[in-house]
């Protein structure tokens, strides 16, 4: 993901965009569940708030999200019920 975002031009939201991606790639080699909830939290929003993204970024970060609750990470503060 975070490659992906490094192509993209240099635009007001992108810098932003790819400094939490990268602190969420911190977050997620530490091992630091609430570090990556609040991480994914914040890619996920400001990818929602930027529309004049690519098309294909919001589909990575879902990707990101159901492989991290895939490897048991919980990417939301509040589970829904099984």
């Amino acid at each position: 993901m975070i490659a992906r975002l490094r192509t993209l031009p240099d635009q007001k939201g992108v810098a932003a965009l790819v400094e939490e991606a990268d602190a969420l790639a911190r977050a997620i080699s530490a091992f630091h569940m609430e570090g990556i909830r609040f991480r994914i939290y914040n890619v996920d929003r400001l990818v929602h708030k930027d529309t004049q993204l690519p098309p294909d970024i919001p589909g990575i970060v879902a990707e990101v999200r159901r492989e991290l609750e895939a490897a048991g990470f919980h990417t939301r503060s509040h589970q829904a019920p099984s």
